[in-house]
């Protein structure tokens, strides 16, 4: 396994690690024995970097992870994240930084997950009626106690990224980044160089979409999140599946998979750049790390490059009320 060091920190993490979302909520039937199975062959594989947050499935996704870890501690890096705040019945409350709910949330988060000490904690989303300063200093004086290792930041702006890591230093900024969502490269992914900070892409799949397994909408069950996401509404989805037609042409050519290129891409694009593709199955999980055995060429990163330039992909990532909690 190839490792990465995050930011300014002594983490050292797999060059791919695993987001652990999709095994509690958002995409489909979940299956908590093949969650924790394929947590388990990540570890046995290298892959110690588990992400997760403790609005996926409501707190339950923590409680799956600290389940899976229990006895494997000293062979992962565990990163959480608070700030999405959701009612008992799951519904979305918004987004919360008060220093009061850092700690809270904290602590709720370390006891889902059975640990003393949470190695990378993200603030999720930036909240907009808390100065960024207010939410830091809280989290730093979690790492004064000793509840938490290291901070980051997920999906904040450039501005707000200057001015928390100013407060404390940052380890890591969390953004979505793939073939189709190559919008940090503009001033994000600048900014975290700059300020000696490590990127961790999340969703570098498309959600799925850039693996080529899916035709139509009708391939998602009728719970899925991504019936009702932007790209994969209507003349998008058809639109962006030409897209990924020519991704399966390149690795076609390659004797490999089209996750398999688009990992290899975003692994391609620096030795700060972390991609956490998830998964719930250890099938794809396997498929994944094959990732890191693709080189690409200098050709056929130009060949990418003219497919998938900054702006290709047909509608934005999110609906419009989640596009409007991301960088700020």
């Amino acid at each position: 396994m190839q490792h990465r060091k995050l930011g300014h920190s002594d983490l050292a993490v797999s060059a791919l690690g695993l987001g652990c979302m999709g095994m509690s909520e958002f995409y489909g039937v979940t299956d908590d024995a093949e969650s924790v199975a394929t947590i388990h062959r990540a570890v046995d594989l290298g892959v110690n970097f588990l992400d997760t947050a403790d609005m996926y499935g409501s707190g339950a996704n923590e409680e799956l992870v600290g389940r899976a870890i229990k006895g494997r501690l000293t062979s992962v890096v565990l990163a959480t994240k608070f700030g999405n705040v959701r009612g008992p019945k799951g519904e979305f409350l918004g987004v919360r930084g008060t220093p009061e709910y850092v700690k809270s949330a904290c602590e709720a988060s370390l006891k889902r997950l059975g640990v003393e000490t949470i190695d990378l904690y993200y603030q999720h989303r930036v909240d907009p009626n808390v100065a960024i300063e207010e939410t830091v200093g809280a989290m730093a004086e979690l790492v004064a106690a000793g509840k938490v290792r290291y901070l980051g930041l997920s999906e904040a702006a450039p501005a707000t990224i200057r001015r928390a890591h100013a407060t404390h230093p940052i380890s890591a900024l969390q953004t979505e980044y793939s073939l189709w969502s190559r919008e940090p490269e503009d001033e994000i992914l600048p900014t975290v160089r700059e300020l000696g900070i490590s990127f961790v892409a999340y969703s570098p799949l498309g959600r799925g979409f850039l693996s080529g397994n899916f035709t139509s909408i009708e391939d998602f069950p009728a719970d899925d999140y991504r019936r009702f996401a932007p790209r994969f509404a209507g003349e998008n989805f058809a639109r962006n599946l030409d897209l990924v037609r020519e991704v399966e042409r390149i690795a076609e050519s390659k004797g490999c998979t089209p996750s398999q290129v688009a990992l290899a891409w975003l692994l391609s694009r620096g030795e700060d750049v972390v991609p956490i593709p998830g998964t719930k199955r250890r099938r794809y999980l396997e498929e994944n790390v094959g990732a890191l055995q693709v080189h690409l060429s200098e050709a056929e990163l130009a060949r990418i490059e003219a497919i998938f330039p900054p702006g290709v992909a047909a509608g934005a990532r999110y609906a419009a009320p989640g596009m409007a909690s991301v960088n700020r």
